[in-house]
């Protein structure tokens, strides 16, 4: 989607939402200007609808210790926001899409670490949640301070966002091979996440 633009669209520069912008102009200081907002914008709908309802079907499917239920309700809350940002693009309603991407960089990343406490997941698994979900949310308070440290806009708020979505892929792929399709098994002791 990128690759359309023109002038080139810049990873520094040009924050996410701008590839789900819908019109060629001037915005937030930055020339915007995304053929494909439409594919953008259905594709957060779309992460969105799946992060709430892979959340939904683990819990309801398998139960959950309390922790677990958290983390995955944060994850529900934050797909959540993520289709309320493709629902509403930057430059239509702003206040509705930056509170999407609030709710999606707070609750999401929150969850994360919740998640890596809960999950039962390997130290090594652990740790890269911890580190994950903190590394994004000190960035979220550079972010909103606008304390980019040479990073740029757009490349503050891609360590905001980007480690959601990369520890979604990475636990993913490990339940994968820890486990084949089939879920973890889930310990109904309260504060005990499953054993994978």
């Amino acid at each position: 989607m990128a690759e359309q633009w023109s002038p080139p669209y810049s990873l520094s520069r040009n924050t996410i939402s701008d590839l789900g912008n819908t019109a060629c102009a001037a915005y937030g200081g930055r020339l915007v200007c995304s053929p494909l907002h439409g594919v953008m914008n259905a594709s957060f709908i779309t992460l969105g609808v799946t992060m709430m309802a892979g959340s939904v079907l683990i819990l309801r499917q398998f139960g959950s210790s309390r922790g677990a239920a958290a983390g995955l309700a944060a994850m529900t809350i934050s797909g959540l926001g993520v289709i309320i940002v493709g629902a509403f693009p930057e430059n239509s309603v702003p206040a509705w899409h930056g509170t999407g991407a609030g709710v999606t960089f707070v609750v999401g990343n929150a969850g994360i670490i919740i998640l890596g406490r809960s999950l039962g997941l390997p130290a090594p698994l652990r740790l890269y949640s911890y580190l994950s979900g903190s590394l994004a949310l000190v960035a979220l308070g550079c972010f909103v301070s606008a304390q980019y440290l040479g990073l740029g806009e757009g490349g503050m708020e891609r360590v905001v966002a980007y480690p959601q979505t990369a520890w979604l892929i990475v636990i993913s792929l490990y339940w994968l091979a820890a486990r084949g399709a089939g879920p973890p098994p889930v310990s109904s002791r309260p504060g005990h996440g499953p054993r994978w």
